[in-house]
């Protein structure tokens, strides 16, 4: 049996393939399902250590975004498509995988199209509520269409969807207070915000936080995920500005967190600051309060969508960039944290949006189709 998985790009196309691939193996191996490889078909491998902790062989396939604009970009993403189609049809024939998994996104693009051409069998995730362009055009010929967002299923054919809800890796499924305050050198009885931007980061989030510390800090602790790009820079600023500020020890700044690290956060924050994208479901998961700031010039405003949807089960706050400042998260992040009703009704709201064992039964769907086509 042969699988292949393809997507990438962002974190949140590249972690819920891991996340399956942990079940898929877990299957393989209770099943006892011999001479079965696991191959990721992408434009980069995104994370290397974790492609090698899951035995899964990396196969490089050139792919160019789909720019809606014309331009310089543009002329370069068209080249590295078409090579990449080339590439991802001569790569696939010489696997020939029993069933292909993909998560969207550009990189995924090649391979997908060389299995429509093969008539190799596709299986498509979805993120978002609304699914992006290599989603909805594979959706047209593809098996099985899982889908995080009720939403989303309104782009696709009735009779392929499976609301699933989005793969969390197993690493994060428990979080974790044990030895938390210790590790990230926090203090045990004063609230946490926790800021995540994705992993990337987000520029505009940490500006408008910045703002708020001086205030903020005097009764909270700022656990600051800024991203690798803006660590530096922003650590120079929130150094000049917080020089001299009492409780500048509360502020604890990185560039990203690894598992451990998130795992100990989701087990101890009092809320999350967010972008509207993926995080959504992991911070659903653990059941924490918290404040959404979609990005504005998503794809189809789909970051937009994902928050008020997420909003609607009452388990966020959402605030857009154009009325994001200073004043209105101190009050926000005030109101949430000291009013235990709205919080006891962010938690409930975050468990009824979370969906259980969506790379279980993803896993499973991936296999029954293998089965099927090995035969």
């Amino acid at each position: 049996m042969k699988i292949v998985m393809t997507g990438g790009g962002t974190g949140g196309h590249f972690y819920p393939i891991i996340a399956v691939t942990e079940e898929l193996i877990n299957i393989i191996d209770s099943r006892n399902l011999a001479d079965a490889s696991i191959y990721f078909i992408s434009d980069s491998p995104y994370d290397k250590k974790a492609l090698y902790e899951n035995g899964i062989i990396f196969k490089k396939v050139n792919a160019g975004k789909m720019r809606v604009s014309p331009s310089l970009k543009s002329i370069g993403d068209f080249i590295n498509t078409t090579l990449g189609i080339f590439q991802g049809f001569f790569t696939l024939f010489s696997i020939y995988p029993d069933v292909v998994f993909s998560k969207g996104g550009y990189s995924a693009f090649p391979t997908v199209f060389a299995a429509k051409i093969l008539g190799i069998p596709v299986i498509i995730h979805e993120s978002d509520s609304v699914p992006g362009r290599v989603n909805k055009w594979s959706g047209k010929f593809a098996r099985s269409i899982a889908v995080s967002y009720k939403e989303a299923a309104d782009y696709f054919p009735e009779n392929k969807i499976i609301r699933t809800g989005q793969p969390i890796r197993r690493n994060f499924l428990k979080p974790t207070a044990v030895g938390a305050h210790e590790f990230m050198n926090l203090e045990k009885e004063t609230p946490i915000i926790w800021i995540l931007g994705g992993s990337q980061g987000s520029q505009s989030i940490n500006t408008a936080m910045e703002e708020t510390f001086d205030v903020l800090l005097n009764n909270y602790q700022i656990v600051h995920q800024v991203g690798i790009s803006n660590f530096e820079s922003f650590k120079k600023l929130t150094n000049t500005t917080l020089e001299n500020h009492a409780f500048k020890y509360r502020y604890h700044i990185f560039d990203h967190l690894n598992v451990l690290s998130m795992k100990m956060m989701a087990g101890v924050a009092d809320i999350v600051i967010t972008r509207g994208g993926s995080t959504l479901f992991e911070i659903a998961h653990w059941g924490i309060p918290s404040i959404v700031i979609p990005l504005y010039n998503s794809h189809a405003n789909h970051q937009i969508k994902n928050a008020y949807n997420y909003a609607r089960e009452g388990a966020c706050i959402v605030i857009e960039e154009n009325n994001l400042s200073d004043q209105l998260l101190i009050f926000e992040i005030n109101r949430i944290v000291q009013e235990k009703s709205i919080r006891d009704k962010m938690i409930q709201g975050a468990k009824q949006f979370d969906i259980q064992n969506a790379s279980v039964k993803i896993a499973e769907e991936i296999i029954s189709i293998a089965l099927v086509h090995e035969e």
